[in-house]
Parts: C-alpha cells; sequence; structure tokens
C-alpha cells in the first residue's frame, strides 16, 4: 500500500472486535487502517482530513496527465472559433439568431 503510508492492516474480525467507535477515533487521531479478508484488503477507514488530501492529490495527478498530454501532442495549432462553428454548421451570425433558452 503505498497510498495510505503506514497504514495498520486489521482483519474482518479484529475490526469487529475493535468497534465502529474505536476505529474511528483511531483515524481521528490520524491512523490509517486497512481492513483485509483472507489477506487482501478490502476497506480503508482515513480521517475526513486524510480523505480530502487523498482526493486533492487525485485531483493534481489528473490535472499533470492532461498537461504532459497536452505537452506531448501540441502541435502548435490553433483552432479558431469560427472553424469550429463552421464544423457544426453554424456562423457567428446564425448563432446570434437563436432564440435565448430563458425567453
Amino acid at each position: 500500500m503505498t497510498v495510505l503510508h503506514d497504514a495498520t492492516e486489521l482483519t474482518v474480525t479484529e475490526a469487529a472486535q475493535r468497534g465502529v467507535a474505536r476505529l474511528v477515533a483511531d483515524a481521528e487521531q490520524g491512523a490509517d487502517l486497512v481492513v483485509t479478508r483472507r489477506h487482501q484488503p478490502i476497506a480503508a477507514v482515513v480521517s475526513m482530513r486524510r480523505l480530502n488530501e487523498l482526493e486533492e492529490a487525485a485531483a493534481d495527478l489528473r490535472d499533470l496527465a492532461l498537461v504532459l498530454v497536452r505537452a506531448a501532442t501540441d502541435t502548435g495549432r490553433r483552432t479558431s472559433l469560427d472553424e469550429v462553428l463552421s464544423a457544426f454548421g453554424h456562423t457567428r451570425e446564425s448563432l446570434a439568431m437563436l432564440p435565448d433558452e430563458d425567453e
């Protein structure tokens, strides 16, 4: 487990013996807990602070992946708004004539 550093592994039986209140208290104190069945991880108990950190890291990794793909595939060619509109059979004028959805 590389995402949850120094996680404490517990079997389902051990987790049940500790009880939900103790598992929550341990997570609140900063412990990352991994519950296993037959030596396979099946669940994790982490604090909300830790969960937020993991979600932020995942978002950062998605952003980084997009930047890397863009850098690797960018040819320098830019597509104008008029080219895009034309590809969809519109012009700036035809869009201006469309009724607003609010009306």
